[in-house]
């Protein structure tokens, strides 16, 4: 109710002085000083664009020097290096446009305000200045253009063989990866319909496919610095979107349309920890597509190890199948003892008999 209140009292403040604003008009009209009322308004509003312009290029420039550290990060990966710097040299491009079309607009609202006695210029065209303004833009933008593609087809190409394989799975509201087997490298085949969460079958696992007995899925992710990377990206159910911000990846996670992107980091976990300064820090995985109210807590902790780090993290990890024995029951019979052999379940069971 007092919002109400309050809404009303500053529309009526407003029809007042808009009243009294047009109250003001007609008299100057009666007493015949209306133009020089014009005349000095326009001045001071020719003026007024002037001081606007300084101040807005000033504090423009004032902040993007004093806060540059703040809204850019470290670069952690090889064609990081290369988009930031197509991103920079398209920023001076724009931002010198930018500049020299807003001086423009300003310088010419005040050197051409309204002055009696003076009539407007009448041009119909320039054939030339048009050619300029149409071809040197067309050319400039074709270049841009062209580069930006070639970085991104070089980016969403074919991974090599020996390229670290992560499946990245998004939910609301939630990231999910999973990993295959240390051996194979060989991710498991997957089927929405048999996504289950009871079950311990969150991504929908093929459990009558070999490859899929030694795949892990843990709750963080890891990859090798200086080694290529090949994400698999998927959704489970709206549209998500992979962003890692200091490795420079950012992808869309589309239902029933998988998508990928390779990359080679090119600073673990520690070096960049020891860049910033910061003894805790840790890269993330987060979502910048909004999809629904907790897209805010859609945060994953990622660790860039050394290759010989990376691989004894994997060693330790847990197949998916050894956490969830109950599903070897859905295992077809003549697969099962390989199930067991390749998920570890067997070699646990020798452990366990050599120490009776």
């Amino acid at each position: 109710m007092f919002g109400i209140v309050i809404t009303i009292g500053v529309l009526l403040l407003l029809f007042i002085l808009y009243t009294l604003f047009r109250i003001g008009t007609l008299v100057n009209v009666v007493k015949g000083t209306d133009k020089k009322i014009v005349s000095t308004s326009n001045k001071v509003n020719a003026a007024l664009m002037l001081i606007f312009m300084i101040t807005g290029f000033g504090f423009m420039f004032w902040y993007s020097w004093a806060y540059f550290d703040k809204y850019t990060l470290p670069v952690a990966s090889e064609h990081g290096e290369i988009t930031d710097k197509l991103f920079w040299v398209t920023t001076a491009v724009t931002g010198v446009i930018f500049i020299i079309t807003n001086v423009l607009l300003f310088w010419f609202g005040y050197k051409y305000q309204y002055k009696e006695g003076e009539r407007g210029k009448f041009y119909p065209d320039n054939t030339k200045l048009e050619l300029l303004w149409t071809v040197v833009p067309a050319i400039v933008l074709s270049v841009l253009v062209f580069t930006g593609l070639q970085a991104w087809t070089d980016i969403t190409s074919k991974a090599s063989d020996d390229a670290e394989v992560i499946e990245v799975m998004g939910y609301q509201f939630a990231w999910a990866v999973r990993y295959p087997g240390v051996k194979d490298n060989q991710l498991g085949a997957y089927d929405y319909k048999l996504i289950d969460d009871t079950q311990g079958n969150p991504f929908g696992i093929d459990i009558t496919d070999e490859n899929s007995y030694d795949d892990f899925t843990p709750l963080e992710m890891h990859f090798p610095v200086d080694k290529e990377v090949l994400l698999k990206i998927r959704a489970r159910d709206v549209l998500h979107s992979v962003f890692l911000p200091y490795q420079r990846v950012k992808m869309d996670a589309v239902p029933g349309q998988p998508t990928h992107f390779k990359f080679i980091a090119n600073k673990t976990t520690q070096e960049m920890r020891d860049e910033v300064g910061d003894p805790e820090f840790d890269y993330f995985l987060t979502c910048t597509e909004i999809c629904g109210r907790g897209h805010f807590s859609m945060k994953l902790k990622v660790v860039v190890d050394t290759q010989e780090d990376y691989e004894k993290w994997k060693a330790e990890q847990q197949t998916w199948l050894k956490l969830n024995p109950d599903l070897l029951e859905q295992v077809p019979a003549e697969k099962r003892e390989l199930a067991k052999i390749k998920a570890g379940i067997e070699e646990e069971k020798e452990e366990l008999e050599a120490t009776l």
